[in-house]
């Protein structure tokens, strides 16, 4: 069996765990502590993720869409093969490596979907973008957590309740 290599690691704001970028052959995994977050190999989530966001908002003119966490970049590509021309996505995202991941070493494994141009990433905590500019999107897309909790940034927690939605 090939083993994983350590490719990268980053700090997040409020983490005490480090994230890690590491890869085995084509395949990459992104893990905080003893953790797998997300891997290459399995992305069905990602994809229905923005699947069933724009089932029900594709159709709107100037549709707006906002993802929290870009991850590997699979749920914006996700979204962008389903939105029209017109529309616009902002990747809010804590982690300046992660979006230097994805402009290099991950940038084919979702098909680039930063270089498309319906598509902007801003360094910056969704929390606070939903608080501030919730009524800006037609859908609000959260991918920063493994699951409805706090995993990887405890402040997170308030997102998956009745406040946060």
């Amino acid at each position: 069996m090939i083993a994983w290599e350590l490719i990268d690691c980053a700090e997040i704001p409020g983490a005490t765990e480090q994230l890690r970028l590491y890869r085995r052959d084509q395949e990459y995994s992104m893990r905080l502590g003893g953790t797998e977050l997300m891997t290459s190999r399995v992305h069905g989530s990602e994809d229905a993720l923005a699947d069933l966001a724009c089932d029900r908002v594709a159709d709107r003119p100037d549709c707006r869409l906002l993802i929290g966490g870009l991850g590997m970049g699979y749920t914006l590509a996700a979204a962008l093969r389903r939105l029209k021309g017109d529309a616009r996505v902002l990747v809010a995202e804590l982690v300046p490596a992660v979006i230097a991941w994805n402009r290099g070493v991950l940038a084919e494994l979702a098909g680039r979907p930063l270089e498309d141009p319906r598509a902007l990433v801003e360094l910056s905590d969704v929390a606070a973008l939903i608080r501030t500019r919730r009524q800006a999107f037609d859908a609000v897309l959260l991918d920063v957590d493994n699951g409805p909790e706090g995993s990887t940034r405890p402040r997170n927690n308030w997102l998956y309740t009745a406040a946060g939605l």
